[in-house]
């Protein structure tokens, strides 16, 4: 029975030491790249072989498992050590990336709330709910098509100022706010049926605000079978932001989770920061699956903005859940807060990937 368990351990581990491994190939293959988002689970299941390997080597003399289980460990405890470590930004033990608002002035706060509605999901009663009780500034609607279009219109009443690009292929989007827009466009930047938003917001206080709404493909079977496009169009945006230097504020469904090599390059290069540094997973995806989850939905925005508020609001029938961010504009947080550069590898790999769509 020990020999059944110290076997049946290795084999686990052995699992896990390959799904560590493989986001470390600089591939965009999707059977890759799939392997950057159950980080969290990968540990939790390389802790359980390390444990049950560690009891099985106390329990057995100078046998083959006993012999296996000693590489088994070390190589286990390292790529243990290593998820943890890639994971550790993301929770408390972490300082802040943004600091949080040192002002109460509602004139130059701007609260978005966004969600990957599903669209077949039809409990569109239950978001007009909740953005009626988070009451914010900006709702960012993706994968809407034209019955989602119809459903939200109610929101027009109170945010008038509106994009709209609906689809029936999953990459429709809607946004809706109660600020002004200008300079508001939808574009394909990467593939000709994934669009994306970019729009100036002008806040209470007169200042204007870029925004960028982003909802690329995943790598996935029958999405893309690679990240390239995924990545490809992170990055145009980023490296816009890098040169025009202005205040912005990037949010939506992006399709990659906090901790990927990607999302580090696309923090880089656009030189935005992350609100969950420091504070928590806030997993979005799956809402439907307790143990499968993930973040997969995100809020990066440039070092004149602190924070108000973060958080993760309740399951209401999508499988993500929706966000909630309220951020204040405060230019005097850009000499205070993180300034992030990309260095001459990141700008080379960064240059390759939009050049290779």
């Amino acid at each position: 029975m020990l020999a059944l368990l110290g076997w049946g351990a290795v084999g686990l581990g052995g699992l896990m030491l390959v799904a560590t491994a493989l986001p470390l190939l600089r591939r965009d293959d999707w059977w890759i790249r799939i392997f950057d988002f159950p980080r969290l689970q990968i540990t939790v299941l390389t802790g359980v072989a390390f444990a049950a390997l560690w009891w099985v080597r106390h329990r057995t003399g100078g046998s083959p498992v006993r012999v296996t289980a000693e590489v088994m460990l070390a190589l286990l405890g390292a790529a243990f050590v290593y998820q943890c470590h890639r994971m550790r930004p993301f929770t408390r033990l972490a300082r802040p990336q943004v600091q949080m608002s040192r002002r109460g002035d509602p004139q130059v706060r701007l609260s978005l709330l966004f969600s990957n509605v599903l669209m077949d999901n039809r409990a569109a009663s239950r978001l007009r709910e909740l953005v009626r009780e988070a009451d914010p500034d900006i709702v960012l609607a993706v994968e809407t098509d034209t019955w989602w279009q119809q459903e939200l219109r109610d929101l027009e009443r109170t945010h008038p100022h509106t994009v709209q690009q609906p689809l029936d292929n999953t990459y429709g989007m809607l946004l809706y706010s109660r600020l002004p827009l200008r300079n508001a466009e939808v574009k394909f930047l990467v593939q000709d049926d994934v669009p994306s938003i970019h729009a100036c917001v002008q806040l209470r206080s007169g200042d204007e605000i870029e925004l960028r709404c982003l909802h690329p493909r995943p790598p996935a079977p029958g999405e893309n079978d690679r990240s390239t496009e995924r990545d490809a169009e992170l990055l145009i945006v980023g490296k816009e932001i890098r040169e025009r230097q202005r205040p912005v504020v990037v949010f939506g469904d992006l399709n990659d989770v906090a901790w990927s090599h990607t999302n580090d390059l696309f923090k880089d290069i656009s030189g935005l920061l992350d609100p969950r540094i420091g504070r928590g997973f806030f997993h979005t995806f799956n809402a439907k699956w307790p143990l499968v989850r993930w973040p997969l939905d995100h809020c990066f925005h440039s070092p004149h903005f602190r924070l108000v508020d973060f958080r993760r609001l309740p399951a209401w029938g999508s499988d993500h859940f929706p966000v909630y961010t309220c951020l204040s504009y405060e230019p005097d947080a850009d000499r205070e807060q993180p300034h992030l550069h990309a260095d001459a590898a990141e700008r080379q790999e960064a240059d390759e990937k939009v050049a290779e769509v």
